[in-house]
């Protein structure tokens, strides 16, 4: 195949989540042709599993440069800037617009799951001419049929939500941990407590297992319904000595609604409505799908019991359907390897890497890209705004203008302490009791096609260097 040939071939684009629909907006901008490739029945699949959940950004933070200028010529009302949007409304009144604008209504295919990722006649192994031979995408939808593409880069942008951490401890599932997802005694990461799940935990007992703003989330959600229906007990599993580090910034933090989630919690576990089970580990489930969870506590075994366990222990990539793809992943969260000593959980907070793109993205294969919040590996602190600049250089990257995808055109913040374990972005609440922001978002317009004219700062800016990189420098 020429050059010539490669050239007019789509990108195909995996997930058309916020991220996945604004790399798309981003290569018609670059008069590119995408091709997005949804795994769910409609846009935005994973994003409305948790839709009952307020985004701790306002409106005018989560819409990419390059989408507002494809929704701008249809009418489309841009929402207050201020707002704090939900889930249901960051998918009602942005992503379905956008997903059925001129530009990307025919570039979208839904109940289509990548499987696989290959260069078209060879496997990982295949050296000449890789470059300019064409990827192979193969899809299967629910049926079980399957189809290949053609294109010439892929971006993926397929997130995390789909491969949640196991409860166990090491990295492992705990025995009967898969029998107890499958079902159904382990919930899903973010039920929504309060609406259609609420028959499941209103009067019960329920274990909220994990450390960041997801099981805060659940924890908040909980205690509302605790105040509204008599019996309703809450627990609270955590693998850390002291609750007190997920409180996070409270009100010294950037984010004012997710620093209140922090506030709300604390006041709860001081005033007993949760029951905490610190240096606590989850060691096995019931064979016979009963209540009761095997633990360990300092050592010490210990059986909890339970009618529900919400798992809130955060998600990992799913890079199976890329074994055929020279990866160039960090050994430690499984990020592009650049990237992964800005992000590793043991030294980041969320605002504190450096802004980045297609240099730090690139993996050994040309031209495939992995952003959003699976660009992150296993750490949790991603931000959404983060994955449009990456989409933004990326794209750049792919039409072959090296100086746009290596300009800088967002400044990250520091907006407190962000640790999270959501498989989308870092998450706070609302005003809502038991509500909880997901990503926080995108950088907004200031004028022209390329971004804000100065770099946005957005939260409280240290100037800080952090990751494994900036050890030596922070001594």
């Amino acid at each position: 195949m020429t050059d010539i040939a490669l050239a007019d071939l789509p990108v195909a684009v995996i997930g058309s989540g916020p991220v996945g629909l604004a790399a798309a907006a981003q290569l018609v901008r670059r008069g590119t042709r995408p091709l997005v490739l949804e795994v769910g029945s409609s846009v935005a699949a994973a994003a409305a599993e948790w839709g009952h959940i307020g985004l701790f950004s306002p409106w005018k933070y989560n819409i990419d440069v390059a989408a507002r200028s494809l929704l701008a010529p249809t009418g489309w009302q841009e929402p207050d800037g201020e707002h704090l949007p939900t889930g249901d409304e960051l998918i009602r009144d942005y992503l379905i617009p956008l997903a059925e604008t001129d530009e990307l209504r025919d570039a979208i295919l839904t109940d289509t799951r990548v499987v696989a990722v290959s260069r078209v006649g060879m496997d990982r192994t295949g050296t000449a001419q890789r470059e300019s031979t064409p990827f192979l995408v193969r899809t299967q939808n629910s049926d079980g049929a399957t189809a290949d593409f053609q294109v010439r880069a892929v971006i993926d942008a397929s997130g995390t939500w789909e491969s949640p951490n196991p409860i166990g401890q090491s990295g492992l599932a705990a025995p009967g941990e898969v029998e107890a997802r499958r079902s159904g005694f382990v919930t899903s990461p973010l039920p929504d407590v309060t609406g259609r799940d609420r028959e499941k935990f209103a009067g019960r007992q329920t274990l909220v297992v994990g450390g960041g703003h997801s099981a805060a989330n659940t924890l908040l959600a909980l205690a509302e319904l605790r105040a509204e229906v008599p019996g309703t007990r809450i627990g609270w599993v955590l693998r850390r000595a002291d609750p007190a580090s997920v409180y996070g910034g409270e009100d010294q933090d950037g984010l004012p609604a997710r620093g209140a989630l922090g506030a709300r919690l604390r006041r709860l576990v001081e005033d007993g409505a949760i029951d905490v089970h610190s240096s606590t580990t989850i060691t096995g489930f019931a064979a016979d799908g009963g209540g009761s969870v095997a633990a360990e506590t300092g050592g010490e075994p210990v059986t909890l019991h339970a009618d529900r366990v919400v798992p809130a222990t955060g998600f990992r990539p799913d890079l199976g359907f890329l074994r055929e793809i020279r990866l160039n992943l960090d050994p430690v969260v499984e990020a592009p390897q650049q990237l992964g000593p800005l992000i590793d959980p043991e030294y980041h907070s969320c605002g504190t890497v450096p802004p980045h793109g297609a240099r730090v993205l690139g993996h050994l294969e040309p031209n495939f890209y992995i952003v959003g919040m699976k660009s992150y590996g296993r750490a949790p602190t991603f931000l959404m705004y983060t994955g449009y600049e990456q989409v933004r250089s990326v794209v750049a990257a792919i039409a072959g203008d090296h100086e746009a995808a290596d300009r800088v055109e967002l400044v990250l913040p520091e907006t407190g302490v962000c640790s999270t374990d959501i498989g989308s972005s870092c998450d706070a609440p609302t005003g809502k009791p038991g509500s909880v922001d997901l990503p926080a978002a995108g950088a907004p317009d200031a004028g022209g096609c390329c971004g804000p004219a100065e770099p946005l700062v957005i939260g409280i800016p240290t100037g800080t260097e952090h990751g494994r990189s900036g050890e030596s420098r922070n001594d």
